[in-house]
Order: structure tokens, then sequence, then C-alpha cells
């Protein structure tokens, strides 16, 4: 039986797909945390089949508007003494900036690296974003992105 404790005060990044937890682990750099975190995969789900969990047992900075692109259905629970005192449902954002990269060979961006990564949202209903340079489209939450790579850091848990 699996067995992940609670958490005391932090983050629950709850309803992921099942299999894009790894990912958001990853594009958060949960993997280099100074702090207990826990990825759990397809777990049972009512609402969708299945689905990953995410818990950090720590506060820390998020962009919620990353995790609304990735998957639009994610809630992020807030968690202050082992009590659910905020909960945040994501929605696909207005615009992304250096989340993913454009596939397209001919975007200005493939030579020009300084150039920020940006998509607009060009249709709510299918999720469809458009690059700034290109007009390439992309569904958001599909496994089609390709993201850019980042490092978060993480500020001392005694500052």
């Amino acid at each position: 039986m699996l067995n992940v404790d609670t958490i005391k005060n932090g983050l629950v990044i709850d309803h992921i797909k099942a299999g894009y937890g790894p990912k958001i682990f990853h594009w958060l750099s949960l993997d280099d945390a100074p702090f207990s975190c826990a990825l759990i995969m397809n777990v049972a789900s009512k609402k969708s089949g299945r689905k990953d969990i995410i818990k950090i047992d720590n506060i820390i900075n998020i962009d919620y508007s990353v995790l609304g692109f990735i998957d639009p259905d994610i809630t992020v629970n807030v968690i202050s003494d082992e009590k659910i005192v905020r909960k945040i449902k994501t929605t696909l954002p207005e615009r992304v900036e250096n989340v993913m990269k454009c596939r397209n060979p001919r975007c200005i961006t493939m030579t020009e690296f300084y150039l920020p990564q940006v998509f607009h949202l060009a249709n709510r209903e299918k999720g469809e974003y458009r690059c700034k340079y290109c007009d390439s489209t992309y569904i958001a939450g599909s496994s089609e992105a390709s993201f850019v790579e980042r490092k978060h850091t993480f500020a001392s848990q005694d500052a």
C-alpha cells in the first residue's frame, strides 16, 4: 500500500492529466528541491479515470498560468496546518512566454535565440495558441509542445 504523509504547510497540485505529472514536476525543478515533495501517478479518479498528483511540503512561488497551459484542469490546494485554506483553479492564460519552443523551422526564434518564445491564446474553446512571430498553432495540454528548459531556484527555508 502507498503511504504519503500529510502536508503540514505546502501545496498539492491535483487533477493533473495522467502522465503529465513528471512534466510539471520537472518544470517546477522539484527534483532539485531542498524540501520533501512527492509525485503520485495514475491515481484513480472518479472525474477523469486516472490522474497525477504532486505534493510539495513547502510554499513555493508557482506561475499558475504555466500550469493552466500545461493542463487547464489542474487545481492547486494551499495547505496550512494540514488544512486546505485555498483552492486555485487554473485556466488557459491569454499569453505564455518562454514556456514552450516554436517548432516551425522558419520561425525567427530558431535563429534569433535572444527573442522570447511568445504564444497568444487564439481560440479558448480549442485551447489553441499561436506563435507571436510565425502564427504556428499549438494546442494547450497536448504532447506536441516542446518545453523551454529552465531551472527554478528555491529560496532558503530559513529565510
